[in-house]
């Protein structure tokens, strides 16, 4: 059996006020095509289908005309989609009824039985083989939440034992019913420990502030492959590469520009994981940084007066970010740079500046940025107040507590 694992689509990203839609068709529509091409029996998708829990009409048009596309092109497709958590768990699993007659799995939350305990059937999904005979059972998780996972021993929602044992007692689930012949595989959308993100990515920081690091361990070591979701680097967690994150398949940020979007296909014959295959994915609109590091203006300003000049016909012009570096604030910068690139065959998203600051501890210029209130978190906001006041790191504790408070309302807005 044939599968490819993709996750992060964030389908209806704004990106600097610019919409997005063309370059989600433009993969879509490569997508289905290498669906065809490599001949795929399971399209595996973890999670953040969307960027919003209340995505646009267009955005969920664009989602469901795809569903229906490859439903009715490859009818033996089988497709298991799990939530993250940009996704409304309801929303995604709204139109379940109208896909009883295909293959298509779509798991947004956790159910749960009459006795309260966690419904671990329904998060298990049947994968048939080409003689229509059940070879891989996937256990699909979404992104879970206070509430999903099993409390510890005092009886307390405490993150990584609670992942770690609901993964085990999933697994233990399947294992018990499964034939010998059969096999297991997992989905989830989490932060991992020891993953490679971007510093100045705010969009791959830890969920819920870093107490949710997963250990790679929590996962049975049975499980053949591991489809993960949330980081948007694609790369492996495990030396025999069968605990992947695929990586967003566009870059949904400036720090994204380096990364090579792909996705991952594999085979599972007769119970072995095998024939592992990267596909890199073609870049539909290019991003650009001029400079790359923080210049000051005179040198940044001759950077751009060298772009080449607007082509009109050209329909995939970059997303340009400008970086300088001042040395004091430049009232009509702005107008400035956008005067210069107005002729220029590029479109302006963004204009990163830094001012050098004194370190308190060296007493040393270092960079920061300005600040760019689409980019705070609450807890950065948190942190560095208490830094300021305190001059030292927030205890863990009320991180914990502030976390807590968040995913409370986080799950209020979903429901």
């Amino acid at each position: 059996m044939k599968f490819l694992h993709t996750s992060d689509w964030h389908i209806g990203q704004t990106f600097y006020d610019f919409d997005r839609h063309q370059e989600h068709q433009a993969f879509l529509n490569w997508l289905n095509q290498t669906i065809s091409e490599q001949d795929i029996d399971v399209l595996l998708v973890a999670g953040d289908i969307f960027d919003t829990a209340n995505p646009s009409g267009a955005s969920i048009t664009l989602f469901y005309s795809f569903l229906s596309e490859i439903t009715n092109a490859y009818p033996n497709l089988q497709v298991v989609i799990i939530a993250g958590n940009h996704d409304s768990a309801i929303r995604l699993e709204m139109p379940i009824p109208l896909l009883q007659n295909t293959k298509v799995s779509i798991i947004g939350n956790v159910k749960k039985n009459v006795d309260k305990s966690i419904d671990y059937d329904a998060l298990t999904i049947s994968l048939t083989n080409y003689q229509n005979e059940v070879e891989v059972f996937c256990l699909a998780v979404p992104f879970l939440r206070i509430g999903d996972y099993p409390k510890n021993e005092a009886g307390v929602y405490e993150y990584n034992y609670g992942i770690s044992k609901f993964y085990t007692e999933a697994f233990d689930n399947i294992n018990l019913k499964k034939k010998s012949n059969q096999t297991i595989i997992a989905m989830g959308h989490l932060h991992a420990m020891g993953v490679e993100t971007n510093i100045e990515d705010t969009a791959e920081r830890p969920i819920i502030g870093g107490v949710e690091n997963i250990n790679t361990s929590s996962f049975p070591s049975d499980l053949k492959y591991v489809a993960l979701g949330h980081i948007h680097k694609p790369q492996r967690l495990s030396a025999n590469d069968a605990i992947r994150y695929s990586g967003s398949p566009i870059p949904l940020s400036f720090s994204e520009k380096t990364y090579k979007h792909q996705v991952v296909i594999f085979e599972i014959n007769k119970g072995i994981f095998e024939n592992l295959e990267i596909i890199e994915i073609p870049i539909h609109t290019p991003l650009l940084s001029i400079p790359k590091q923080n210049k000051v203006w005179e040198e940044v300003l001759f950077e751009l007066e060298n772009l080449p000049i607007k082509n009109d016909e050209d329909k995939n012009a970059p997303y340009l970010e400008v970086k300088v570096l001042l040395d004091k604030p430049i009232p009509d910068l702005k107008n400035r740079i956008q005067e210069i690139v107005q002729t220029k065959n590029v479109r302006l998203a963004r204009i990163d500046t830094k001012l050098p600051r004194k370190d308190k501890s060296s007493n040393e210029n270092v960079l920061v940025n300005e600040i760019e209130l689409y980019n705070l978190q609450p807890i950065q906001v948190l942190n560095t107040i208490y830094n300021d006041k305190y001059n030292e790191d927030i205890p863990e504790e009320f991180n914990q507590m502030f976390n807590d408070i968040l995913v409370e309302i986080n799950q209020e807005n979903q429901n």
